[in-house]
């Protein structure tokens, strides 16, 4: 069964029964073991219970594939059904899920981690397929997804948050779940319970720098500043940041000027543009984003939008250091900013 994102939390708080398989899989890790854990708790709230719960790897089922139907239908010592995890889950399990699902021994769920398995994954394929089986996609939050998890975060401590510092959460969180979830628990811990957030305090805690320079590296390219886009592109890099994390923000950035663009040649004004924005631009970025709009066209946005998603491809297939092919991607964004 593939599940659509709409019955995605219903399916996470109470699974159907007769599932006897699941497969968490995607680019956010973090969404990825949050799922996960929450399906093993609907069948055993602890999950450090020896007796219910089993913890595979696919290394393991490699050497021995007998033992997920072995530890699904072993008979737990308390009472209540079993959770069998399987971490780092691949397309080399498909065969072995397919027969689990086929026999379902004993009446455990089995709860399955992968990482960003495409359409054609043969196991993500034998889980959506399966009458006993789901697969549950797990991708970085949307801005709206990410102001819920901040509302909720904060609110479980009492705590307000004021419109520039939820903005600026919102932009500089989201890559991965659990990452987030740690930040804002960190955010938590220095406001205090009943406490209230502002901007200067969210800019504190937050300790995504790479993030930040990664957002200052995208609108030097957007903006044509060639020279800060070299010097923070390299600040990026040396803090850990992938290409493809960089080339992925440009497409972004592009994309949102494209829609701004589009709106501004419908006729309406350049504060009515930024005004309607969503999500909301960040109030320190207003000026930045006036001279992009002043620099950029719907036809110009979408031809750098075509190089970048090339740039994306030849960084995965070319074998040419992706370092250099994300720079080249980047420069010849603010080369055209530039011209302009």
């Amino acid at each position: 069964m593939k599940l659509p994102a709409s019955r995605v939390t219903a399916f996470l708080e109470r699974p159907d029964p007769e599932i006897r398989a699941v497969l968490c899989y995607g680019p956010d890790a973090g969404l990825v073991r949050e799922r996960a854990e929450r399906l093993a708790r609907t069948v055993c709230p602890d999950l450090r219970d020896p007796f219910r719960i089993a913890d595979l790897n696919a290394a393991a089922l490699a050497v021995d594939p007998a033992r997920l139907g072995d530890e699904a239908a072993q008979l737990g010592l308390s009472a209540g059904r079993r959770v069998v995890r399987v971490r780092s889950a691949g397309d080399a399990l498909a065969k072995l899920f397919a027969e689990f699902l086929e026999n379902r021994p004993g009446d455990a769920l089995v709860v399955a981690e992968a990482g960003d398995l495409p359409a054609r994954s043969a196991l993500r394929r034998t889980l959506e397929a399966a009458r006993y089986g789901a697969a549950i996609g797990c991708y970085p939050d949307t801005p709206r997804d990410l102001a819920a998890v901040i509302r909720q975060t904060l609110g479980e401590h009492g705590i307000g948050a004021s419109r520039d510092a939820t903005l600026f959460l919102v932009g500089h969180l989201g890559g991965d779940r659990l990452l987030t979830r740690c930040e804002l628990e960190k955010l938590t811990l220095y406001a205090g319970d009943g406490g209230r957030v502002e901007l200067d305090d969210a800019r504190l805690c937050i300790s995504d720098t790479a993030a930040l320079a990664l957002d200052d590296a995208v609108m030097a390219a957007a903006e044509g500043d060639a020279a800060r886009l070299e010097r923070v592109l390299g600040r990026v890099f040396q803090e850990g940041e992938s290409p493809v994390s960089a080339i992925r923000a440009l497409l972004r950035h592009l994309h949102r000027l494209q829609v701004l663009a589009a709106r501004t040649a419908a006729g309406a004004t350049l504060e009515e543009v930024l005004r309607g924005a969503r999500p909301p631009i960040f109030f320190k970025q207003e000026e930045s984003f006036k001279r992009q709009l002043g620099l950029w066209t719907q036809e110009r946005l979408r031809s750098q939008l075509d190089c970048a998603v090339r740039a994306e491809r030849n960084i995965k297939t070319t074998g040419i250091p992706a370092e250099t092919i994300c720079r080249e991607a980047m420069l010849a964004v603010a080369r055209s900013a530039r011209r302009h």
